[in-house]
């Protein structure tokens, strides 16, 4: 890679990044009141409504199962872009759903997820271990942090795949899913235009129902949360906020304190010593 490519990603990279983190700060500014909906399965109101859809089974972080659960009022919109994907001989596929606070700590612990993002850190750092304000930055954006900005934790957001129904290939957005890196904003000038294009013809059939493109990852949209209201230019307060839920009742309770960390700095701080200590061993610290 030339030195003015590898200058260029890392400015892109940076600036996406920071980018993303004034949002975060939009989205913990906006009002919500919460309405408590509860919750419905998209797979079972796929099997009941004759939709093929396909579902990740794999465990989110630490053996955890997915939840393929989101709030009900939601549920017919998702049914509606798969069948107009399905119009198109594409299969929506969702990856990831609704996740508890538990998911969601685990998951921005992850060693795979943790290590690429700080192994980009350091690239975009000159080589420089990075402290862990700037993982905390950078870990709002990518795996959220904080229960109000993540939209997984509000029961609202998806995120997706989408394959061909004639031979079951990915329609090709440029990487798979959960890629970290200055590819993975969803209109990235270093993804090939025919998957930018890919990309944005997912974007049109998720936003005509409503489905609201997260602008730095492509894999992901949501819908009547903070995020969703802002990036719809909708100015008043959101229904849905960041819930527990009772499966056994099917019920939910508003997140206390939902603008505080899951993961404070002194956590993130060890978890930076921990992936050190990993990616030394393989000699993929730099």
């Amino acid at each position: 890679m030339a030195a003015s490519d590898s200058l260029a990603r890392r400015s892109y990279w940076t600036e996406q990044l920071e980018l993303g983190y004034q949002l975060v700060q939009q989205i913990q500014a906006w009002p919500v009141q919460e309405s408590l909906e509860p919750f419905a399965c998209l797979p079972t109101a796929a099997a009941a409504a004759g939709i093929d859809m396909l579902f990740s089974s794999s465990k989110i972080a630490g053996g955890l199962d997915r939840i393929h659960w989101i709030r009900r009022s939601l549920v017919p919109d998702v049914l509606a872009i798969a069948t107009a994907m399905l119009s198109r001989g594409w299969i929506l596929k969702i990856e990831d759903s609704y996740r508890s606070l538990e998911m969601q700590t685990r998951l921005g612990s992850k060693p795979e997820i943790f290590d690429a993002i700080l192994q980009k850190c350091i690239w975009e750092n000159g080589g420089t271990v990075p402290g862990p304000d700037v993982l905390f930055r950078r870990g709002c954006v990518l795996v959220a942090n904080v229960p109000k900005v993540g939209t997984h934790m509000s029961g609202t957001a998806i995120d997706i795949s989408v394959f061909r129904r004639s031979d079951g290939t990915e329609v090709w957005r440029g990487n798979p899913y959960l890629e970290m890196s200055e590819r993975t904003p969803m209109r990235s000038p270093f993804v090939e235009p025919e998957f930018i294009a890919n990309r944005l013809a997912i974007t049109e059939l998720m936003e005509a129902h409503g489905f609201m493109h997260f602008p730095f990852e492509f894999w992901h949209y949501n819908k009547g949360d903070a995020l969703g209201h802002i990036l719809s230019n909708m100015p008043r307060p959101a229904a849905f906020g960041p819930v527990h839920w009772d499966a056994a009742s099917n019920t939910v309770t508003a997140v206390r304190d939902a603008d505080q960390p899951l993961r404070p700095l002194p956590e993130i701080q060890r978890e930076i010593d921990a992936a050190i200590a990993r990616l030394d061993s393989r000699g993929q610290t730099r």
